[in-house]
């Protein structure tokens, strides 16, 4: 099933990135897209860049006592689950950590 934007999600121009129970959670609008995390990511803290679906971020490991510097490419993400990357993350201006 593909995904749209309807008109209140083009109001908004932020995502929100975060890790929950080994999963990394992309959210726009709507969408909730979930994928494998590494498996000692505790948590994103900071990101750093967003370039159309490329993510720059630091993330906090178990075995790692400060933040890491990380990189997210989205594009195959949403491509694998049959969603036009490039029509999803066009009106994405800004991505911000979510800690829910």
């Amino acid at each position: 099933m593909p995904l749209t934007a309807d008109a209140s999600d083009l109001v908004n121009d932020t995502a929100y990135l975060s890790a929950e129970n080994g999963f990394t959670v992309f959210e726009y609008g709507k969408a909730r897209i979930r994928f494998r995390a590494p498996y000692s990511l505790e948590r994103y803290t900071k990101v750093k860049q967003w370039d159309n679906g490329y993510l720059v971020v630091d993330a906090k490991y178990r075995h790692n006592d400060s933040s890491e510097e990380e990189y997210i490419d989205l594009a195959p993400v949403l491509n694998d689950l049959y969603i036009n990357a490039d029509r999803f993350l066009r009106p994405i201006k800004k991505v911000e950590v979510s800690h829910a």
